[in-house]
C-alpha cells in the first residue's frame, strides 16, 4: 500500500508524523513524503524540518493520500499544481485523508462540497465557507474520504485506516506497538470540555491562520 503524505513549509509536525508512525508499521506499506519541490520543509514553528524525497509527479496514484495541516495551508489552497495533483490522485486512491486543517486543502480542491468533514475546532467555520459540512467528530469517514480533527486526531484516523484495511487485530497490534494509550492530565482536549476562558485564550492565540 503506497501512502503519500504531502509536505510543505509551515506544516504541523504531529499532523504528519503521528499518522506516519502508524501507517509505516502497516505490513507492506510504502510511505512517501511528497512536495511540489522535494527537499526539507520547515514546520510552522521553524525548529524542525521534514524531508520530502519525492516530487508530486513521482507519486501520481497513491493508495492513500494524506494532507496534514499547518499555517502553510494558506499557500497550498491557492497552489494550482498541488490542488490539481490532489484532484488527480483522488480519482484512484483507496483513501483520501486529512488531519487538522488539511481538510481545508481538500475542500479548496473541491473534494468536500456538501460532504461531512472535520478539522481543528477553530477552523470549522472556515471549512463550512469552503463548502463542507463541518462536524465536531474526531474522525469522520464519508466514502473513501476520511478527515481527522486537530493534530493528535491524526493518530486515531491512521489506526482507523489500518482497521479498515486489515482488521482489528492488526490495528490493535500497531496501537500497542506505539503504546498509544492516552491518559492526559486534564479533560480539556475539546472546546466542548475546556473551560470557556481556556477556549477563548486558544482561539485568540490561534486565530484564522489562513487570513492572518
Amino acid at each position: 500500500m503506497q501512502v503519500a503524505i504531502l509536505a510543505f513549509d509551515g506544516i504541523t509536525a504531529l499532523d504528519a508524523v503521528g499518522p506516519y508512525e502508524v501507517l509505516s508499521a502497516f505490513p507492506g506499506a510504502d510511505v512517501r513524503f511528497v512536495a511540489g519541490e522535494p527537499g526539507p520543509k520547515r514546520t510552522e514553528r521553524g525548529t524542525l524540518a521534514l524531508v520530502a524525497d519525492h516530487a508530486l509527479n513521482d507519486v501520481p496514484a497513491p493508495d492513500v493520500l494524506l494532507v496534514p495541516g499547518g499555517r502553510g495551508n494558506r499557500v497550498l489552497m491557492e497552489d494550482a499544481p498541488t490542488l490539481e495533483w490532489i484532484r488527480s490522485a483522488h480519482e484512484t486512491t483507496r483513501w483520501t485523508t486529512s488531519v487538522c486543517t488539511g481538510s481545508l486543502v481538500l475542500a479548496a480542491a473541491g473534494l468536500l462540497d456538501g460532504v461531512d468533514a472535520t478539522t481543528h475546532w477553530v477552523f470549522r467555520d472556515r471549512l463550512a465557507e469552503l463548502g463542507a459540512r463541518p462536524t465536531p467528530e474526531r474522525v469522520v469517514q464519508r466514502g473513501k474520504i476520511v478527515t481527522a480533527a486537530g493534530v493528535s486526531a491524526g493518530i486515531d484516523m491512521a489506526l482507523q485506516l489500518v482497521q479498515l484495511e486489515a482488521g482489528d487485530d492488526v490495528a490493535q497490534a500497531i496501537q500497542l506497538g506505539i503504546e498509544y494509550d492516552p491518559q492526559p492530565p486534564f479533560d480539556a482536549g475539546s472546546p466542548e470540555k475546556a473551560r470557556p476562558e481556556i477556549v477563548d485564550a486558544v482561539r485568540a492565540a490561534t486565530g484564522d491562520a489562513l487570513t492572518a
